[in-house]
């Protein structure tokens, strides 16, 4: 769990849509943002070992935003965690903020990677999980947050190909599923996985206590994936 320090307002869930109503202008990607909201709660309020004081820790997890052109909802819960300032967030999108429209690791305290160029962040990840391995650093998860639709990039099937076989089982990815993806897999998008030998399961997007419970399941000797479903993007 996220620590704060004790002189930092603690934020709760409840206030998500306050702070994410903060960030005006345009080019805000809304469903995009909207649809990663609950992963990223229940990811940073209870799974990731990571905190605002520990950013340079190398025993902390690793978390890549790989569905970075909407990063509005990832903002708001740094910032509820104590990553970001508050003050920072009505801010968004201007010349002269920290947070841009894709979400900059040299800007953001926090982000692991700059992000948004669709299907990269599946490849980063793997190489990430690789280089922890041969560094003997065996405790740190490695997390990353994909749309469906990056499905679609060639890249990202490499990555999900190499990453069963090799046995990367500090290698965690989170799949939402909001029906953008162009290209049907027979069997749904956990198949293509499994197929490649991941532990895969698929759960409502928006249930908390379901998302915990595919998030910690035990995947001994392979990669996981939880395929998060939620509304369609269209709807």
């Amino acid at each position: 769990m996220a620590i704060i320090d004790e002189d930092v307002r603690t934020y709760g869930y409840a206030d998500l849509p306050g702070l994410m109503g903060l960030m005006t202008g345009d080019e805000k990607h809304g469903p995009a943002a909207t649809s990663t909201l609950d992963v990223l709660w229940v990811l940073y309020d209870r799974v990731l070992r990571v905190a605002p004081g520990r950013l340079d820790d190398p025993a902390r997890d690793r978390f890549l935003l790989s569905k970075g052109h909407g990063p509005m909802a990832y903002y708001a819960v740094l910032a509820a965690k104590g990553f970001v300032p508050v003050e920072w967030l009505p801010g968004f999108g201007s010349y002269d903020s920290p947070l841009g429209h894709h979400p900059d690791r040299m800007l953001v305290p926090g982000a692991e990677i700059g992000s948004g160029s669709l299907g990269h962040g599946l490849p980063i990840a793997v190489g990430t999980a690789l280089g922890l391995r041969a560094r003997r650093l065996t405790e740190p998860a490695v997390w990353v947050l994909v749309g469906d639709a990056e499905l679609d990039e060639g890249s990202n099937h490499e990555a999900i190909a190499f990453a069963g076989p090799a046995g990367l089982e500090r290698l965690h990815t989170v799949v939402i599923d909001n029906a953008s993806a162009r290209h049907a897999r027979p069997g749904g998008i956990t198949a293509r996985f499994e197929a490649a030998g991941w532990s895969a399961v698929t759960v409502d997007g928006r249930d908390h206590d379901r998302l915990y419970d595919a998030f910690t399941a035990p995947h001994p000797g392979r990669p996981h994936v939880v395929v998060a479903r939620v509304e369609p993007k269209n709807s």
